[in-house]
């Protein structure tokens, strides 16, 4: 009886507590795969969009190439986070069974020592009426003993039962959830053969357009030629906005000598304020970058490398270019082979937005964070992409170490 109740209190202590435990902690990270996995879907479905208004074009491109590479990224990020969800069941379906099985022989031991009590009080009815054993006694006090004893006895055996039942009870419920996650398994396992199979017909995508690319190399070249033109022509205005907006501050501060400088306080106040929020900046428009900060090599001409001062965003057409933090609009200008440039100064510091088709502000206009600058501007191949700077000064920084991540 008393083993009985013990091995019960074991085993709900046991499933309640320290299953209880490990189950918190599985959840918590399968919670985070997740949502990590439906993030990558949102990516997903948001690149795929970018893709096909490059691939509308029937002529391939490096834009529907970066396209296909990030998508391609993401899809094998998406199997990589669809598998370890996989093997956090595998952990928890082996866990389950461990406990299935510790379950049923606990039931079983149950049953054996209800019976063994079964028995035995049989036995002991056997040999003489309750009535007969109970006024056989003695004395009034070994009559209340024996009483007593009895009420025990009969009690032990209803929870011996009341035991029994709740064990089958938690069994059933443990063997309920196991199902559970061995067809949730089956369908994580279904989709990451579909994502698979995606994977590989994106490659073969990806394969056809390289090969494309690569019997253009005589156009590439020369819209690399193009392109770096334009890059030198903006660096330059870049470099002559900076030592204007030098010598402005400069004359100001000649102005005001010995006088309460309040602009002078307020541009650095607000470099201040820029350095203090590096990595908060949001995003100045949806997407993906394209292509990185500094020397990398040409997706496509092999043995050709590409200088880049800040990060290509690629997004969808029409998606409206945001500033990143509150500044001045310090020049607008249009480059040709790049489109409608802004540049911002705040403080010492400058955000630069190149690769427009509509402007929403003006010079020396004052814009807050998030405020919308323009449009992005749409090649005839099908591409939207935005060019954007960071500058102390003259000095160029990588953006994705200021943005968000």
């Amino acid at each position: 009886m008393i083993a009985g109740k013990i091995r019960y209190t074991i085993l709900y202590l046991f499933f309640f507590l320290g299953v209880g435990l490990a189950a918190f902690a599985q959840q918590r990270k399968k919670e985070d795969l997740q949502k990590e996995r439906q993030k990558n879907i949102e990516r997903i479905r948001e690149t795929e969009k970018i893709l096909d208004e490059t691939s509308k074009e029937k002529k391939s491109s490096i834009g529907e190439l970066t396209a296909l590479n990030k998508r391609i990224e993401q899809q094998e990020t998406l199997i990589t986070s669809t598998k370890s969800e996989i093997g956090l069941l595998d952990n928890d379906i082996d866990e389950d069974n461990q406990i299935i099985e510790a379950m049923q022989k606990d039931v079983t031991d149950l049953k054996e020592e209800y019976a063994a009590m079964l028995y035995a009080a049989q036995k002991a009815s056997g040999k003489t009426d309750k009535l007969t054993y109970l006024f056989s006694a003695q004395t009034v006090d070994q009559l209340l003993m024996r009483l007593k004893y009895m009420q025990q006895y009969g009690q032990a055996r209803q929870e011996q039962t009341q035991a029994i039942s709740k064990a089958q009870i938690l069994l059933s419920e443990q063997v309920k959830q196991t199902e559970l996650k061995r067809s949730e398994k089956k369908t994580l396992l279904e989709d990451e053969v579909n994502q698979s199979t995606h994977l590989v017909k994106l490659k073969k995508k990806q394969r056809n357009v390289v090969s494309n690319l690569e019997k253009e190399e005589k156009q590439l070249k020369r819209e690399l030629e193009q392109t770096k033109k334009a890059v030198a022509e903006l660096d330059e205005l870049i470099a002559k906005i900076v030592k204007e907006e030098l010598e402005r501050a400069a004359r100001e501060r000649h102005k005001n000598k010995g006088k309460e400088v309040i602009a002078s306080d307020e541009s650095v106040a607000l470099s201040s304020s820029f350095e203090e929020n590096k990595s908060k900046f949001p995003w100045p428009v949806s997407g993906f970058v394209s292509q990185h900060f500094g020397r990398q090599m040409h997706p496509v001409l092999r043995g050709i490398e590409v200088q880049n001062d800040g990060v290509n965003i690629q997004t969808k057409a029409n998606e409206p270019v945001r500033a990143i933090y509150t500044g001045r609009v310090s020049r607008i200008a249009f480059i040709r082979g790049i489109g409608n440039t802004i540049i911002l100064s705040h403080g010492e510091y400058f955000s630069v937005y190149s690769g427009l088709k509509d402007v929403f502000v003006k010079p020396g206009q004052k814009v807050s964070v998030n405020e919308e600058l323009g449009r992005v501007l749409t090649t005839a191949e099908g591409i939207s992409e935005l060019r954007f700077q960071i500058r102390k000064n003259i000095v160029a920084l990588d953006p994705q170490q200021w943005l968000k991540n």
